[in-house]
């Protein structure tokens, strides 16, 4: 059976949403860079149960009135991605880490690269929030939906005081 897809409008551009079986697989941007998530063919449902809960809890939060998801994930990747994106699910509402702080917490303080580069396959944005990952230095880096979009993701959820990196 192919994932399953739906396009939804939202204030950061048109999302897809993507589900394999009844998980959440990936919530892919607008502009989307070829690859950045293999996925392999997709069929539209844009009645399938899983998207249309992933679609009411993004407009909540959206709209401010959810700091946390409640949906199955389904995420696919090399073991050390999988334990970078499962520690992004822990950032709460609000909050940020460095790439540094998420390399510590996965118990490979001198995988801050690797960290980055696993973050940026992250394939379920926004669910588990890559967008809550900075520099250092308090900067904004990239994301995979533009770096003016992990500012409103960012603003948001409160923190306003983040600087662009260029």
């Amino acid at each position: 059976m192919l994932p399953r897809y739906k396009t939804i409008p939202s204030p950061v551009g048109q999302l897809i949403l993507v589900a394999r079986g009844a998980r959440l697989a990936a919530i892919l941007w607008e502009n989307e860079r070829l690859n950045r998530v293999c996925l392999g063919p997709l069929e539209e449902d844009i009645h399938h149960p899983m998207l249309e809960e992933t679609e009411r809890q993004l407009m909540e939060y959206f709209a401010g009135q959810r700091r946390r998801f409640e949906l199955e994930l389904d995420f696919v990747g090399t073991d050390f991605q999988k334990r970078v994106w499962q520690a992004l699910l822990t950032i709460p509402f609000g909050e940020t880490r460095s790439y540094r702080d998420i390399a510590i917490q996965i118990g490979q303080p001198t995988a801050v690269r690797a960290v980055g580069a696993a973050n940026g396959r992250n394939p379920i944005s926004i669910i588990a929030p890559c967008h809550r990952v900075i520099g250092s230095s308090g900067s904004l880096t990239g994301f995979a939906g533009g770096l003016a979009a992990k500012q409103w993701l960012l603003s948001l959820e409160g923190q306003q005081s983040l600087q662009l990196a260029f």
